[in-house]
């Protein structure tokens, strides 16, 4: 069972958090709170998130599309804005007639893969990551709801999937490799480098993902690419330069950036 503090205590555990930078303190104590098991264990996470690590891997999980998405730590933690990303993956999913083939790409923890499997009925899931914790993580999350694979992008793939994809889905690193230093400390010193790093522009994997995205969408299928508000234009540029039409889509209210591409017909 948690362990029972007094309101005068949470607050305590609230203002440790606030004097060490934590933007969203109640909310943190709140849940910091509610996990420990003992006043040891407590005053370790705490210490432990004041210290700087995320705190969904201190907590262990992540909510995610009002899933609890679990994060070892070393492992990318999910953001709310890619919701807007699962989101347009699972309205397209919808429209597919019978059995929707669907491939989360730089999966992570397998977030966006596990919300496509908990709201698509008679969905076939794929999802890969370079990173072996990720995809440690990303089993745990997605069980037998679909397969995970170590491996570069593509290469990660069963061969047979080529031309078969309906939805094809990818949050790739977009931080350019400049700008990785300005990041808050808890994800440029706990996620992994390669979660982030995009390249000089940002935009290094989004470009080896839209190239060779035509090799396995399945005819009418979507290929959906997170990107920084920032890089809205450009990246959908990448698209069109690769024959796709591309629909950029903007979330205020997350700060999201996507766009949605279908292979252009001649």
């Amino acid at each position: 069972m948690p362990v029972q503090l007094s309101s005068h205590a949470q607050v305590l555990v609230a203002e440790r958090l606030r004097a060490a930078g934590c933007v969203f303190a109640e909310d943190e104590a709140q849940l910091l709170v509610a996990a420990a098991l003992t006043p040891a264990a407590l005053e370790d996470m705490l210490g432990r998130r004041v210290a700087g690590l995320p705190l969904e891997q201190i907590l262990g999980w992540a909510e995610f599309c009002g899933l609890r998405i679990a994060v070892e730590p070393g492992v990318f933690v999910p953001r709310r804005r890619t919701e807007f990303l699962a989101s347009k993956a699972i309205d397209l999913a919808r429209l597919v007639d019978g059995s929707p083939v669907a491939v989360d790409l730089c999966c992570g923890s397998g977030a966006v893969a596990a919300a496509l499997a908990d709201a698509v009925s008679g969905l076939e899931l794929y999802a890969a990551d370079i990173d072996p914790a990720a995809v440690r993580c990303a089993r745990r999350n997605l069980g037998t709801a679909g397969q995970v694979h170590e491996g570069d992008l593509y290469a990660a793939l069963p061969i047979d999937l080529r031309g078969r994809v309906d939805v094809l889905v990818a949050n790739a690193p977009y931080v350019p490799t400049g700008a990785i230093g300005m990041m808050p400390p808890e994800a440029r010193l706990h996620e992994p480098r390669a979660a982030l790093d995009g390249g000089t522009d940002g935009l290094d994997i989004q470009r080896r993902v839209v190239d060779a995205a035509h090799e396995w969408l399945a005819p009418g299928g979507y290929l959906l690419v997170e990107t920084g508000p920032s890089q809205l234009n450009e990246t959908a540029r990448i698209f069109e330069g690769n024959s796709f039409a591309a629909q950029a889509a903007y979330s205020a209210e997350l700060d999201a950036a996507v766009v949605v591409g279908t292979i252009l017909r001649k």
